[in-house]
């Protein structure tokens, strides 16, 4: 086997020393501290910022420390954040160069985002609960810049949102248009009539499927490769109902005109074809009920299972 050896054009003490300057510069910059896991902490702690801060203010932050700390991604976050006022100006113009493509350019996205924006002001208070959300429910989110820029189910669902609108403008063409690139993009199929409430997070996102006549409440969550689909070629309403607080686990089916009721939860893997009561949890293939009553499922995303020998 051959030893490679990495030879280093500094001394030991000009190595040192950078490597000083830079724990001393870090240590100065409280959102250094927050991506290493201090997340609210930090920001809450600022008096600069207020506590806790608007999504807004805190993206702003975040996207200056970040571009301060990684030269290399400075333009990208100062196009995408930083040249912004506003978040409605920056978030249409980050979709809009996710979802330009041949048919439409990025500055003909931009304005059809921007007047869905003006028209629903609802769109970004539901997208501000959509970050938070993240936030507060992803162990791996370290802050809001991180779903904003990079997590395909927060901009899905963004997208989805104005291809909501759209649809219900009777516009649907390009609605579809919307949904497809979505789909192509992030790997995440909403039709767009499906009618979703706010602080909602599409988890990891890849390969959800979400039909026409689906309804989602507010503060679900929704992890990678669920389907919520019909059961055969019924043209009317054919597709779940999810309450409030729901989770659904990965790679869970639920098919069907049935209603997911409040705070219910839906295990890994599992089918269901029935409706399930407010605080159950659902397993197995068709799915039934398993142990006590669950609490909050989608905040705490506990997907563990009930010991079934617990009440022995």
């Amino acid at each position: 086997m051959t030893d490679f050896l990495i030879v280093s054009t500094h001394s030991e003490s000009e190595v040192a020393a950078k490597a000083q300057n830079r724990t001393a510069r870090l240590a100065k910059t409280p959102i250094r501290r927050q991506f290493i896991g201090m997340k609210n902490e930090t920001m809450n702690n600022n008096p600069d910022i207020g506590s806790p801060p608007p999504v807004w203010t805190r993206l702003q932050f975040e996207a200056r420390a970040a571009a301060a700390d990684e030269p290399t991604m400075a333009s990208y976050i100062g196009a995408a954040i930083l040249s912004h006022e506003t978040l409605c100006s920056a978030l249409s113009f980050h979709l809009a160069e996710k979802l330009a493509g041949p048919e439409m350019g990025a500055q003909q996205v931009r304005q059809i985002i921007s007047a869905a924006y003006a028209e629903y002001p609802d769109l970004l208070s539901a997208a501000e609960h959509d970050i938070q959300a993240t936030l507060e429910r992803d162990p791996a989110c370290r802050g809001v810049l991180q779903p904003f820029l990079f997590f395909k189910g927060f901009l899905a669902l963004q997208t989805h949102r104005v291809a909501n609108t759209l649809w219900r403008q009777g516009r649907e063409t390009l609605a579809f248009q919307f949904q497809s690139r979505a789909s192509e993009k992030f790997a995440v199929d909403i039709h767009p009539a499906t009618q979703i409430g706010q602080g909602v997070m599409l988890d990891h996102a890849t390969d959800i499927t979400i039909g026409e006549t689906a309804v989602i409440g507010d503060n679900c969550s929704i992890m990678q490769g669920v389907t919520l689909g019909g059961t055969g070629k019924e043209t009317r309403d054919r597709h779940p109902k999810l309450g409030k607080g729901v989770l659904i686990s990965v790679g869970a089916k639920v098919l069907g005109n049935i209603r997911i009721g409040d705070e219910a939860k839906v295990a890994a893997g599992s089918v269901v074809l029935k409706d399930v009561a407010p605080k159950c949890t659902v397993a197995g293939v068709p799915a039934k009920q398993v142990g006590g009553p669950s609490s909050a499922p989608a905040r705490d995303m506990d997907q563990a299972l009930p010991d079934p020998g617990a009440d022995d």
